[in-house]
């Protein structure tokens, strides 16, 4: 059981390093790797898991999705045009693979229609000006 759960803090912290590089480099989703950190913290240490959940980073980038509320429009087309670049250029590399290109526009398309119509969209808290 140990073992399980260093391989669990493990992965949290890589997604939590990969998550914070994907919040700065437009070509990488933080996203993914944020919930990835969320639920192995989670899984292995409720005082990780409490950090984490305390950071910026998962603040501005998951707290509203995993309460159920939602994602911004901002954060959601962030995710699909990284998300469109990525599967571009694998598409591009594909030009001899018919079948890979099928997969991966049937990816691509369930990607979009699950951000769009999938994950709910709110608006974010308007700020006063004189903050």
């Amino acid at each position: 059981m140990k073992l399980k759960r260093i391989l669990y803090i493990i992965l949290g912290c890589a997604g939590v390093g990969l998550g914070a590089v994907g919040a700065v480099l437009p070509l990488l989703p933080a996203f993914p790797f944020l919930l990835l950190a969320a639920f192995c913290f989670a899984k292995s240490s409720e005082k990780l898991h409490r950090w984490f959940t305390g950071t910026k980073l998962y603040k501005n980038n998951l707290e509203s999705y995993v309460k159920g509320q939602g994602m911004t429009w901002k954060t959601k087309i962030r995710i699909m045009v990284t998300v469109t670049v990525l599967m571009t250029v694998g598409f591009i590399m594909m030009h001899a693979v018919p079948v890979g290109r099928i997969v991966l526009t049937g990816v691509w398309l369930f990607h979009i229609l699950y951000f769009v119509f999938g994950v709910k969209t709110f608006k974010p808290p308007v700020r006063p000006s004189g903050e």
